[in-house]
């Protein structure tokens, strides 16, 4: 039998998702609604979201009420976050976001995934030479650069690129 603490943390989270979903479903009430391609406006997706975060919290919070969440599974791992890992990857999604327009897709993206790495290895404890850092740089250009080119090239959206020939 679970703690009633951990009952009350239960309800809290599935309520909390509920407040979430409504929250959502009052942003997409001022979307315009006017009918884009194939008849679905921009204010589809919003309300789909909405909609299944309400239908899962109230689902959860059924759960909660009966006997807890069920397949619960009391997390594993160490007592305190690993904070140098947070640092990198949180570094990484920042510099992302301000070097996009500056230096590119493609290698915002790469520095984003070599960053991000570098804070997993943090959390294993296994910190990488410069060879590390170079090949994990080229992974990351080797999974940023088809992706901008699907978009660009394919899918005719513009993303900021390195040069004006769509290609970097």
């Amino acid at each position: 039998m679970l703690s009633p603490g951990l009952l009350r943390n239960q309800k809290a989270i599935s309520l909390g998702l509920m407040a979430l979903g409504t929250a959502m479903a009052v942003g997409a009430w001022f979307i315009p609604s006017d009918a884009g391609y194939a008849g679905v406006g921009p204010d589809f997706l919003p309300w789909l979201v909405s909609i299944a975060l309400v239908v899962c919290g109230a689902l959860l919070l059924r759960q909660a009420w009966v006997s807890g969440f069920r397949v619960f599974v009391p997390p594993s791992g160490s007592e305190r976050g690993n904070w140098s890992g947070f640092a990198w990857v949180s570094a990484g999604l920042l510099l992302n976001a301000m070097l996009l327009t500056r230096i590119g897709f493609v290698l915002s993206c790469a520095l984003c995934f070599v960053l991000a790495v570098q804070g997993l290895r943090e959390k294993t404890g296994t910190p990488r030479g410069a060879v590390g850092w170079v090949k994990d740089t080229l992974v990351g250009v080797a999974i940023s650069a088809p992706v901008y080119w699907m978009f660009t090239k394919l899918l005719a959206i513009n993303l900021p690129g390195l040069t004006s020939t769509g290609w970097l």
